[in-house]
């Protein structure tokens, strides 16, 4: 059995491990959070916005955890460094990591302005990378412990209204690639890169948008907590890559193998299934700033 397939020490075979959730405040994070404080986990909860987060954080307390909470921007790298020493503090030892803080734009390319399109990536890229260096350096000082990346099917194939986003979780399924394999030297430090397609969170309310129409997710959809249940899954038992969603493997083999019909029918069906008619101004969203009113497990 490979040690993909077992139980390591920095997996949650023990019930009292410590697991810090980022991006706790909403989604998928915030589903991940209850479904290990259901477990018995010690938590550090992290996100912008202290007020969600403060929710978040008592909801897991109310099933049992023990938690703490530390408000962080990743695209700080400064910030991230101190939510992980402040772990360390309360807790002693960090065994893995759960890394799901996001935020998306929508609008054509060239009419996004350029502080939402910077801010996406900088939160989706520096942010992951932030999140890793910090997290990674306690791991192998350990010698154990499972950081896992939120990636995305749109990581792996390219839509239209989306740029930010498409390049940013492009940019994390590599980068989770190539961490992955840096750690193959430690038989107990692991980064498990979970890619969803569609999910019900949310995102698709809070997202900038300037194409005049909300997003949402297309189908077929699966739930926040479908995927937080793939999630706590790799915290048990690392595996490099994951897929959540039906649809995953036709869109993945579409886009490669068959890139022209790919990217004529791309278009429409995203204007089709992935945008909804009801009408939007044009605005920031929770790109720049956190709108915790916002804020759920499910859209």
């Amino acid at each position: 059995m490979s040690p993909a397939q077992t139980t390591s020490r920095g997996s949650l075979g023990d019930r009292r491990r410590v697991i810090l959730v980022i991006g706790a405040s909403s989604g998928i994070g915030r589903a991940t959070a209850h479904r290990l404080a259901s477990r018995g986990n010690r938590l550090v909860l992290a996100a912008r916005s202290p007020t969600a987060l403060e929710t978040a954080a008592e909801e897991c307390r109310q099933r049992g955890a023990e938690v703490l909470v530390v408000p962080t921007d990743v695209s700080d790298e400064a910030a991230v460094q101190t939510l992980v020493h402040a772990a360390l503090e309360r807790f002693g030892s960090l065994d893995g990591c759960v890394h799901a803080a996001a935020v998306v734009a929508y609008g054509r390319f060239e009419e996004v302005p350029a502080e939402i399109f910077d801010q996406v990536v900088r939160t989706g890229v520096l942010g992951t990378a932030n999140v890793a260096r910090a997290v990674l350096q306690v791991f192998r000082s350990q010698r154990y412990g499972t950081l896992v990346i939120m990636g995305s099917l749109l990581g792996k194939i390219s839509t239209p209204y989306m740029s930010s986003y498409v390049a940013s979780k492009a940019a994390v399924e590599s980068l989770g690639r190539v961490l992955t394999i840096e750690q193959r030297d430690l038989e107990d430090v692991h980064v498990c890169v979970v890619s969803p397609g569609s999910v019900a969170t949310p995102v698709f309310r809070q997202a900038a948008n300037y194409v005049g129409r909300y997003g949402r997710p297309p189908p077929p959809v699966v739930s926040p907590e479908h995927v937080a249940a793939k999630v706590v899954e790799r915290l048990d038992r690392p595996r490099s890559r994951t897929n959540v969603g039906l649809a995953n493997p036709i869109m993945i083999f579409g886009f490669r193998c068959l890139p022209g019909i790919f990217d004529l029918l791309v278009g429409p069906l995203m204007r089709v299934a992935g945008l909804s008619r009801t009408r939007v101004d044009a605005h920031p969203g929770n790109v720049l700033t956190p709108t915790p009113s916002g804020d759920s497990v499910r859209r």
